[in-house]
């Protein structure tokens, strides 16, 4: 694999994000990758105005990884605070998963964390049914905290849920 390049994301790039993401995260374009919801939501997994809405947002960023000019990952990361950072919408384009891209978009998302904002700690949330997932960010060094959130069963702008069972579950790493 080229070594991706990695920059943060303006308004010009909300169209381009929108499409990887969704062909990440949703359909049947998702299920060419091994790290897909396809199967527990349907619907969008975000949408433009979110996206420009992070972007307008200082203390968040999403970092874009290309290669020669070409879109093939991101990962948002936002201050929560206290030395805390959330790492979300780590997106791997489907059919380049499994070649170390999610890694290489972890450690971004931990670097800028701390220079960016100061952070010493990294959470995530992750739906509680996507095991492989869960066991794949522990070997990236994050641990299951203990304590879940609720997954926006309601909000059609996260998905339409196949199950009322999901919810998040929180992991962290101490950066």
């Amino acid at each position: 694999m080229i070594a991706p390049t990695f920059r943060p994301a303006t308004s010009s790039d909300v169209a381009a994000l929108h499409r990887l993401i969704e062909s990440a995260y949703r359909g049947d374009s998702a299920k060419a990758g091994w790290t897909h919801e396809a199967d527990l939501l349907g619907g969008q997994r975000t949408d433009e105005a979110e996206l420009l809405d992070i972007l307008a947002d200082a203390g968040r960023v999403i970092l874009l990884a290309e290669v020669e000019g070409v879109l093939i990952g991101c990962v948002q990361v936002a201050d929560q605070g206290e030395g805390l950072a959330y790492l979300g919408l780590l997106t791997v384009d489907p059919t380049r998963q499994a070649g170390g891209l999610g890694r290489l978009l972890i450690e971004a998302a931990e670097a800028e964390a701390r220079n960016r904002f100061a952070a010493t700690r990294m959470e995530m949330t992750v739906i509680r049914q996507r095991v492989e997932l869960i066991a794949w960010y522990e070997r990236r060094g994050y641990r299951l905290t203990g304590e879940t959130r609720p997954f926006p069963l309601d909000d059609e702008r996260f998905g339409l849920p196949q199950t009322r069972e999901l919810e998040f579950v929180v992991m962290e790493k101490a950066l």
